[in-house]
């Protein structure tokens, strides 16, 4: 795989940064200084695998800095946002958050900034596309903590039911796949996931294999392009319509639904992120993984996907919590929690490490894609807003009644309205 050095990587020789991961503990003790961080919760089976990374992490950090105590509180993914946005309020913001976005705590002055609080080794570290989506005004505040690309997998054993010898290249050649895996009785020919629990993401891979997306190129929203319209036009002309997405419909189809599906060998075709790999591959699916077609070819961009850690200024722990930081950014600590839990690492150098590592080879695919990818514009806070009005609409332009054009319309119109009060 060619490397790419991104961001300013003409200073990662100076990084020297190793972690020797203590074994599995609470933190606590006597130290002059205790800092507070808030991090969600990836274990999708229910145990307490992110509780051990963290309390592992924070028992070696400890054992080498005993003037900082580092108490860590777990909470889910449907709770963690609002609990520290509560903390907040409170007036008790934790010192660092490790969360889905940064950009409302930043636009309120509530965060360091990034060159406040780590190296300059460390902060040109992050992958290009990782440290421009945690910026806001050309200040970096969201450090990258990990994060995913989105391919399209497909299911091989159906395929050769089917009769399709290659995975699809185009929009054509995936409608035309899909008409063969209906006719091969596939229960979901190509899964359409648009309900309301990540709609906003299947939204943006279209949009960029259309060749467009959430925003242009100076940062304004452009839901409403002639591009984005015409996507979901095809989407609703050339595959919803002639029911080549199952029997669920599209805007009822959530992602966990549609990924469990195809962990059951029922989906022929979707767009899945690295934690499906494992699943569908545990329940014996033969999994293929190629990049979204697009509308005459490859998109220019994947979607990528990243979470983030942040540091409050309240509590004034600028130096101990930047040094935390350093910390956690170290390949070791980097490549344990991308490794663990099936995610990508966020730093050039840990990439280039996994990219070398036989047990991660099928993840491969997922790395190639990372460094050309497109964000969620996270930087705008308008953008949760926006969000939501994707999650609850978007499903509507491909009903059986529905008008791609006045649905986009409308969910267009609110982003720009949302954006001016930014």
């Amino acid at each position: 795989m060619q490397r790419r050095l991104l961001g300013l990587t003409a200073t990662i020789a100076a990084l020297g940064m190793t972690a020797v991961l203590a074994g599995c503990g609470v933190t606590g003790g006597d130290g002059d200084v205790r800092l507070t961080l808030v991090a969600a919760d990836y274990d999708l089976a229910g145990g307490d695998s992110t509780e051990k990374y963290w309390a592992g992490l924070t028992a070696a950090y400890e054992a080498s800095h005993p003037g900082v105590d580092i108490d860590v509180r777990i909470e889910s993914w449907n709770d963690v946002d609002r609990v520290v946005a509560e903390l907040v309020d409170a007036g008790k913001a934790p010192d660092l958050a490790q969360i889905g976005a940064y950009a409302d705590h930043a636009a309120a002055g509530r965060l360091y900034s990034a060159d406040e609080l780590l190296s300059v080794p460390v902060q040109a570290n992050f992958l290009a596309p990782l440290i421009s989506a945690g910026e806001m005004r050309r200040v970096q505040y969201g450090m990258p903590f990990a994060a995913s690309t989105r391919l399209l997998f497909y299911n091989k054993k159906l395929f050769a039911r089917a009769g399709v010898a290659k995975a699809p290249t185009t929009w054509d050649e995936l409608a035309d796949d899909a008409r063969k895996l209906k006719r091969a009785k596939v229960p979901y020919p190509f899964a359409l996931p648009l309900g309301p629990e990540e709609a906003q993401a299947e939204t943006m891979m279209w949009l960029l294999s259309g060749g467009d997306g959430y925003t242009d190129d100076t940062g304004r929203y452009v839901i409403d392009s002639d591009a984005n319209v015409d996507t979901f036009r095809w989407l609703k002309t050339e595959l919803v319509d002639k029911g080549l997405t199952g029997p669920v419909a599209p805007g009822k189809l959530n992602r966990k639904a549609a990924f469990a599906a195809f962990s059951r060998g029922e989906v022929g075709m979707l767009n899945g992120h690295p934690s499906l790999m494992k699943e569908a591959a545990k329940q014996g699916v033969d999994v293929g993984m190629v990049p979204l077609p697009g509308r005459d070819e490859r998109p220019r961009a994947a979607m990528g996907v990243a979470d983030w850690i942040m540091a409050f200024k309240q509590n004034g722990h600028r130096r101990e919590a930047g040094d935390f930081l350093n910390y956690v950014f170290s390949d070791a600590n980097v490549l344990k929690f991308a490794g663990d839990n099936d995610l990508l690492p966020s730093t050039v150098s840990a990439s280039h490490a996994m990219e070398d590592d036989p047990e991660h080879k099928a993840l491969a695919p997922f790395l190639k894609a990372l460094p050309d990818s497109r964000l969620y514009p996270v930087g705008k806070t308008s953008w949760a807003r926006v969000s939501d009005t994707v999650k609850r609409n978007i499903g509507r332009a491909v009903e059986p009644a529905g008008s791609p054009d006045a649905v986009l319309a409308t969910i267009g119109r609110a982003a720009r309205t949302a954006e001016d009060a930014e």
